[in-house]
């Protein structure tokens, strides 16, 4: 067996759907056979856990399963190994740094949820 890090996606539709698009990629950790098998169990997981339910507004909210568009076997559980980057260019680099800083600020407090985090994301 092997670790894989697999990314699953769902789209989030709210009423009518006219609103900008928005979609969850979620990064998960599988315990697999093969990266076939690691894609089977995250194609089996986004389909069992995409759902849909009435907001407060009694809109429909729907998390629509997309796809498994990355699976990433992970070689060596060492200390330190990076198991996942991302490049990003950002539009609003001040404010994306001092989101940034604010939010490590909060985890060296022990207050893991004190800052929104959207220019992260």
């Amino acid at each position: 067996m092997n670790w894989f890090i697999v990314k699953i996606v769902y789209e989030i539709i709210c009423g009518d759907g006219r609103h900008t698009a928005q979609f969850d990629e979620q990064l998960r950790l599988l315990h697999a056979v093969s990266l076939a098998d690691a894609f089977q169990q995250a194609t089996a997981i986004g389909q069992q856990e995409a759902l849909s339910f009435h907001n407060n507004k009694q809109q429909l909210v729907q998390w629509k399963f997309l796809a498994v568009p990355e699976v990433f076997p992970i070689v060596d559980l060492i200390h330190g190994a990076e198991i996942f980057s991302r490049i990003r260019e950002v539009d609003h680099v001040q404010e994306y740094k001092e989101t940034l800083n604010a939010r490590a600020n909060c985890l060296s407090q022990n207050q893991p949820t004190c800052q929104p985090y959207h220019f992260l994301t």
